[in-house]
């Protein structure tokens, strides 16, 4: 399957950048946070306005090298789509690798594929908020949905 995949270069250690992924969602993702993301087996929701959510159980945590959620429900409710679940039991996978003095970090959303309705929404959501990602971690201001 074509499953959403990207890769980020950072000027930073994997450290920082798991730090990021489980202690910062608020700083890069949404403002709209509930919940836990850096225990395995804990479980987040975070929102995008009244009509967007996701509730995500962190299925695995390696410290420094990756971070596994699993999308446990989920509703993007916009006109645009049909079939408005499409998240659910979809897996994202964050894989951090040291390389010289860079930290790459590379993100596949399994399930989160060209066959399914919001592929094209949901990319070009993953790209901005990539994008805020690095740069939360370069200037420690991301640009996460606000309410």
């Amino acid at each position: 399957m074509n499953d959403l995949k990207k890769t980020i270069i950072l000027q930073t250690t994997d450290k920082s950048v798991y730090d990021a992924l489980t202690n910062s969602i608020t700083k890069w993702w949404t403002e709209m946070f509930e919940g836990s993301s850096n225990e395995q087996g804990e479980t987040f929701t975070i929102r995008f306005g009244a009509n967007v959510f996701k509730t995500l159980q962190v299925e695995e945590l390696i410290p420094n090298n990756k971070v596994a959620w699993h999308v446990t429900d989920s509703l993007i409710d916009i006109p645009e789509l049909k079939n408005r679940t499409e998240w659910i039991n979809t897996k994202i996978i964050w894989e951090i690798a040291t390389q010289d003095d860079k930290t790459e970090l590379r993100l596949t959303h399994y399930g989160l594929t060209p066959q399914i309705e919001c592929y094209n929404i949901c990319q070009a959501g993953w790209h901005n908020f990539t994008d805020s990602l690095t740069e939360f971690i370069n200037t420690g201001i991301g640009k996460p949905f606000k309410v």
